[in-house]
């Protein structure tokens, strides 16, 4: 008797395969968005600058990690990069460096209107009563900002674990991986694979997304208010 898609789950150590990957996937995402949100915060802290230049720079970096895809980032860097300099790499390291550079471009930008949205009579007050650059960001600015800057991290983060299916395509063994190669090896012997394969990584990765999304949107209105 032909086995069925649901079956094939459970078949072996498929089901442990898929949790596998996921946990890759979900450590590729949070080791990136902890590491991004680090020098995110700097990044921001910079672009708030009023030096024009410093701020051009800064735009120009964010400008590059919005337009150029995710998928072309990854290319460079698994393949340009490694010849270039001489150095062998792996895909999850790619794959870490490329979400950590995005992060810290989304991150900057985010921490730089949250700062921005600060009314300037807050620093005023702060520069009265003595604060250096140094307090004034440290007691007045980022406290106030932070309330912003974590519903768009949050967010930020389920955007990352979404992304994350890309790394695939350099041969980084996560949930979409696996996903392929079990539908690959039982294809002629069970024809609707692909639908529950992918159907179950589809649960997954809502039952991790759709949390995070939530969170963030409750967040923002609780803080709106």
């Amino acid at each position: 008797m032909q086995n069925t898609g649901i079956e094939l789950l459970f078949e072996g150590n498929n089901l442990l395969r898929i949790l596998e990957g996921t946990l890759n996937t979900i450590q590729i995402a949070f080791i990136s968005i902890f590491l991004g949100l680090i020098f995110g915060l700097i990044f921001g802290i910079i672009y708030s600058s009023k030096n024009k230049t410093v701020r051009l720079i800064c735009r120009l970096y964010l400008e590059i990690f919005r337009i150029i895809p995710i998928l072309v980032w990854l290319f460079v860097f698994y393949f340009i990069v490694p010849k270039f300099f001489n150095i062998d790499i792996s895909g999850e390291i790619v794959a870490i460096c490329v979400f950590v550079l995005w992060g810290i471009a989304e991150i900057g930008d985010i921490t730089r209107g949250a700062i921005e949205s600060i009314t300037k009579h807050n620093s005023d007050v702060a520069l009265a009563l003595g604060f250096n650059k140094l307090q004034l960001y440290k007691y007045i600015l980022i406290p106030l900002s932070f309330k912003r800057i974590i519903p768009g991290v949050v967010n930020l983060t389920t955007r990352m674990i979404k992304t994350t299916s890309l790394v695939v395509m350099i041969g980084v063994v996560d949930t979409i991986k696996v996903g392929q190669q079990i539908i690959e090896s039982n294809v002629l012997k069970v024809p609707d694979a692909a639908f529950w394969i992918y159907g179950f990584i589809f649960f997954i990765y809502f039952i991790i997304c759709y949390p995070m999304s939530k969170l963030a949107k409750n967040l923002e209105n609780k803080w709106n208010k």
